[in-house]
Order: structure tokens, then sequence, then C-alpha cells
């Protein structure tokens, strides 16, 4: 049977679901309206790498798309000193050119960046094994911030940034994590028909990013074993987390947006295969994500060259199946489609900018952490071979952060891939 299309009126018409999805998200396509046209941005960046200094031209987009004038960057940190004095030197990050932007650096950096009294617009951008204590210290100093994913990457900070959540919560701060699918447009309409039952019950989903293999800069005898890490952050599990937490999280949390909890325990397998050289991190895994009311999620990532690419979510229900990027298909054939809006790495920034000047509640920070725990529950399960359950990550004892970094030179552990039947859930 040929399939039907059916336009975004006849679907309001006949179920007026897309009118009752719109209301529950109401910041997410923003006006530019007089008191966000307003705002005084001050932005201070963590970590000065490529998604950093993505993230604040992001920023500047959004602001000038709300029409915001009075916006500048006035403090960029990164553990490396030329990283952060190159970035500060950039032009177009303010728009008067003799501002002197602050360049920090050292493991001290993000408190540099923090507790400079003109920032009031954090973004937080390292290596992910930084983000929790970052995060708490700008809640601490009541930081309006911007948070990349992933939040955490052991049991240890999974608890430190979900404290930190709760305090931020209690201080009415605005927050915004990483995970831009959920200010997506095509996401947004789409998961909030399915929220409202459009394909009646969800049965299953799943989720994949698959793709080549990642980057990986070769190591410098001539550097310290610390620096060599930091310098290919992706590939070391305290700083990292493996590319299921990393970059997987993502349509994790659209499950986990779609499902509107997380899993209770996981069930998982994957490998290092392909991946040579120096490095802890795995190449492929498979996970089986158990919901409490017994439903599943199914998850696969691989980062192998030669293989066939596929970065998306399926939600199955009992009257039709869902691509959440943008199509609802119904067991008639009928098909339905959500409407495509600005680039979401710049709607984000909107979002938050929206919030701080109208003064409207919106805080990601617990369900960005739901997500990122979520990951490393299935990490865990197929590093050991064993299930695994929520509350062996958030009430375990992993800690995989190194001890006393104080320079570039701190002596750390050598590194270890790990291995199944030898690997030990802690």
């Amino acid at each position: 049977m040929k399939k039907m299309e059916v336009s975004r009126r006849q679907f309001i018409k006949s179920s007026s679901v897309l009118a009752a999805g719109a209301m529950v998200a109401p910041y997410v396509i923003t006006s530019h309206a007089a008191p966000v046209a307003d705002l005084k941005v001050r932005i201070g960046l963590v970590g000065c790498g490529g998604r950093g200094q993505g993230a604040t031209w992001d920023a500047i987009n959004g602001a000038k798309e709300h029409g915001i004038k009075d916006i500048k960057v006035v403090a960029v940190g990164d553990v490396f000193e030329e990283r952060a004095k190159s970035f500060a030197g950039r032009e177009g990050l303010n728009a008067d050119k003799n501002d002197k932007i602050e360049a920090c650096f050292g493991f001290d950096n993000f408190k540099k960046v923090i507790d400079n009294p003109e920032v009031n617009y954090v973004i937080l951008a390292t290596p992910p094994g930084f983000r929790a204590q970052h995060f708490a210290y700008s809640v601490e100093k009541g930081k309006n911030t911007f948070t990349e994913k992933p939040v955490c990457v052991d049991s240890a900070t999974a608890r430190l940034f979900l404290k930190a959540a709760e305090e931020s919560e209690k201080k009415g701060l605005k927050i915004v994590a990483g995970t831009q699918r959920r200010h997506q447009q095509g996401y947004v309409e789409t998961v909030e028909q399915l929220k409202n039952g459009v394909i009646g019950d969800v049965l299953s989903m799943a989720c994949y990013w698959n793709q080549g293999n990642i980057w990986n800069n070769p190591w410098d005898i001539n550097k310290s074993d610390l620096e060599n890490q930091l310098r290919n952050w992706y590939h070391y599990l305290w700083l990292c987390g493996d590319h299921i937490v990393e970059q997987h999280v993502h349509n994790v949390d659209v499950c986990n947006w779609v499902k509107g909890t997380h899993p209770v325990r996981a069930y998982a397998m994957g490998g290092r295969e392909a991946l040579k050289g120096p490095g802890e991190i795995w190449d492929h895994f498979a996970v089986e994500y158990e919901y409490a009311d017994g439903s599943r999620m199914y998850s696969q990532c691989r980062q192998i060259d030669n293989t066939d690419s596929n970065v998306s979510e399926v939600i199955v229900g009992t009257n039709g199946t869902s691509n959440p990027a943008g199509t609802i298909t119904f067991k008639t054939g009928k098909v339905w489609r959500a409407t495509q809006g600005r680039n979401p790495y710049v709607q984000e920034h909107m979002d938050l900018m929206t919030a701080i000047a109208e003064n409207k509640k919106v805080n990601e920070a617990k369900q960005v952490a739901e997500s990122c725990i979520t990951a490393i529950m299935g990490r865990e399960s197929a590093y050991s071979g064993r299930k695994t359950s929520w509350e062996d990550v958030i009430e375990g004892e992993q800690n995989l952060m190194p001890e006393n970094l104080v320079d570039l030179n701190t002596p750390i552990k050598p590194w270890k891939a790990p291995v199944p039947n030898t690997y030990e859930l802690s």
C-alpha cells in the first residue's frame, strides 16, 4: 500500500495533539522580545578546544539572532596556556576590539574564569572528566550555565553532578545542556506527539551511533604521560568515559526523553577490535536496556572504518512507529512530518538567554545527568560482561580521576584497556 503524506494542518485538525504539545515547551522556539534583546551577556568559557570554541560562537550567533547587542567574551580558560591565549586573541569575540579577554590556564583555570565578576554566562566545554567539578563550582558561585555533555564519567562524578543539579534548582539557576536535540524543532514537535500517545503505548525503542574511526592523536615521547592523555583525551576513560558516554549519549537521551524516565538495568557487550596503539576506549558496544515497566531500549554504537553508518533513533508503538527527528508513520500508512527550525546548536543558547532574560524556568542538569548515567551503566555492563543496575552506578565506588593533579608533569597510572572476565564492577 502506498504511504499517504499528512500535512501538519490535517494532523492538527484530526487530533489537535500538536497544539497541546507546543504548549508544554514554550521556551523552545523563542521570540525576539524586548527583554531578551536588552540582555547583557558576559561569557566565561572553560575549555578552549573545538567544542568550546564552537559553543562560544553559537552563543554569539544566538545573541545576534535575538537582537542582543551587549554581548562579549570576558574570560576564557584551558589547561594549556597556548590554547587559552590563542582563543582569547581571536577577532569577533567582542564588538569592541579594545576589550581585553582574560586568558586563564592551568588546572585551576575554571575557578579564575567563573570567579571573574563580569561573567554571568558560563560555558563548560572541557573533556568530560572535569565537567562535574566545574559545574559544581559554577553552581556554587550562582552562575547561569551552558554545560556540554557528557556531564559525568563514573560513579563519583555522577553523584557530584546530581548534587550540584539539585542545588542549581534550589538557587533558581538557568541551566542548558549540550544535548541539542531537545532544542531541535523536528525532535521537539515529534517527541511531544509521542508523549501525548499518538502511536499508542511505546513497546520498544532503538538508538544508534555507528560511524568510522574517531580522531586519534599520536603519542609524543617528548611530552609527559598526563599531557599526552589530555591532548588525546577521547581515548582515556577518566577524561572521556568512552564513546558510548561521550557521543552515543545523544541518542540514549532521546529515548529517555520519549520514555520520560531512565532504565533500571543494562545487559551489554562490545570490544576493542580495530583500535590500535595507546588508549583505553572500545570501538563498539551493543546494549539492551530495561525500564521499570519492563519495556526495552536497544542501543548500538560503533567507531570502525568501512562499516555502515547510522545515527538515529526508532520508537515502536502499538499504533505506529517514529523517527523522533521528525516523522511518525501510522499503521494506516499515513505519515506525519514535523517542521524543521534553526540550527539547534544556536537554538539552545537562544533558549538559555530567553530563560535568563524573562526569568523562565529552564534546568536540564538532572535530565542530562540521568542520560549520562544510563550510558555509563551500559559501558560497565559491557566491560564486565555482567548485568548492571542503576544503583550500581550511582551508589558505586568508581572514581576514575587521577589524584592531586597539579601540573602537566603530575604522574598518573599507566593506561589499560578494559577486558571482560577480568574487569570488575566497582
